[in-house]
């Protein structure tokens, strides 16, 4: 959430922010409700020292002067009222409009309307030239009994699958490669709610404007058609549940940056993308990820240090992995509502001639911590609101797509990155087998 006096002060940077992130939001709207909410509770605070002042009075009268004191209290009771209910509304319908003002957003990003318009910045590593007709991952996972998407379709749906034998194995050692390379970083590993609530939601950005994203869980009652909302989420990213751990807190700047990490599964939706990307791994609505998320001072050149470093961090682990990249600076139009500044991560997929996403970095600034109200006192005993930043260090199984074309055989084999193979129990290459 953006400080509402921003808004006021700078209401046509305010406008810019969205049209550059073509979001609807009406600023003048919002400046009427300010000023409106700011004399709707002048008028009750009158109206309150009023009655105040009237009642110390009233004990003193007697009669007819008592009683029409009485009455007269009873209209201003009345008014206050009718004051107090129109500044409820009034202060509802600002705060909701406040929820869907965007962030500011940085001078380097890059002005587009959607991420075909994103900058490329820089590529690392060889594209492979293979000596032989390449095979797609669902082809590589269908030979190695390792991916079964049709099975999971027949259980759950478009867009799931089982990984089984060494793909499971597989998934499970760059999931713990990655935590494992964070924690030596000094991260603090998390695993985290898959559930949470709305304020959850509401205070990492996901709402309002989300919803169709995420999937809500309730129950079904014996004889009911329609489920009962329990009022709780399934999480898309485990940045939900760790950005929102401190909510409501004040902490202290010495304890700042806190590192976290965590690791999850997560569910989306995929609402809008009927017909896109509906084969193969690329876009699942189930999946795993070790999320980087960090808390520091509330200081621009403090964020932008931290931007990087978990952007590297994220780097080192494709490097690791042997996996070509490239890291894009996101256009405007491809932002959401609160990022101030996002990379992505775009791994080399043979089996689509191009860079995928498998990665976001992104800074928010006090945007979350605000909706969160999560606080530190600095070194003068101030109050402010801390900056937060996230990053996917790694989310499978999309990494394996680049994971199994990249690094395969001729022989229709893979070779395991040798930085996984002690959590693959010494395993060098994937072959068709028992596991």
């Amino acid at each position: 959430m953006i400080d509402p006096k921003f808004i006021i002060q700078n209401p046509d940077a305010v406008k810019e922010a969205a049209r550059k992130k073509r979001i609807s939001f009406d600023v003048d709207l919002f400046i009427q409700l300010d000023e409106k909410r700011r004399t709707l509770q002048t008028q009750v605070d009158e109206i309150r020292a009023e009655k105040n002042a009237a009642n110390e009075k009233i004990s003193n009268l007697q009669g007819d002067k008592k009683q029409q004191a009485i009455s007269k209290m009873k209209e201003k009771s009345d008014e206050e009222k009718q004051a107090t209910e129109e500044l409820r509304q009034t202060e509802t319908e600002w705060k909701n409009l406040l929820l869907t003002a965007p962030g500011q957003i940085s001078p380097d990003v890059p002005e587009g309307k959607d991420d075909t318009e994103n900058v490329e910045l820089y590529k690392v590593g060889e594209l492979p030239n293979f000596k032989f007709e390449p095979k797609s991952h669902e082809e590589l996972g269908k030979d190695l009994d390792i991916i079964d998407i049709e099975r999971g379709v027949k259980i759950a749906g478009s867009r799931n699958y089982f990984l089984k034998g060494d793909g499971a194995l597989l998934e499970l050692a760059v999931l713990n490669f990655t935590l494992h390379k964070l924690a030596a970083k000094g991260f603090t590993a998390f695993i985290p709610p898959l559930l949470v609530n709305e304020d959850a939601m509401v205070g990492t950005s996901y709402f309002p404007g989300g919803e169709e994203q995420a999937y809500a869980v309730g129950v079904m009652r014996p004889g009911e058609q329609h489920l009962e909302s329990d009022e709780k989420f399934l999480i898309g990213t485990s940045e939900v549940s760790v950005t929102s751990y401190h909510s409501g807190e004040i902490l202290e700047e010495k304890d700042l940056p806190l590192l976290y990490a965590g690791i999850s599964a997560c569910f989306r939706r995929e609402a809008g993308t009927y017909g896109k990307d509906t084969s193969g791994l690329y876009r699942v609505h189930q999946f795993q990820k070790v999320e980087q998320v960090i808390l520091c001072k509330n200081d621009l050149e403090e964020s932008t240090k931290m931007h990087q470093m978990i952007l590297k961090n994220a780097e080192e682990v494709l490097q690791d992995l042997h996996l070509p990249y490239r890291v894009v600076a996101v256009c405007s139009g491809d932002m959401g509502q609160g990022q101030y500044y996002k990379n992505d991560i775009e791994s080399w997929m043979p089996s689509r001639k191009n860079y995928g996403e498998t990665h976001s970095c992104s800074t928010f600034l006090d945007f979350q911590s605000r909706r969160l109200n999560m606080r530190y006192k600095d070194k003068n005993g101030k109050t402010q609101f801390v900056h937060t930043l996230n990053n996917t260090c790694i989310a499978s199984p999309r990494v394996l797509i680049a994971l199994l074309e990249v690094h395969q055989n001729q022989d229709g084999t893979i070779t395991i990155p040798e930085v996984l193979r002690p959590y693959m129990g010494g395993k060098e290459k994937l072959s068709k087998g028992p596991s």
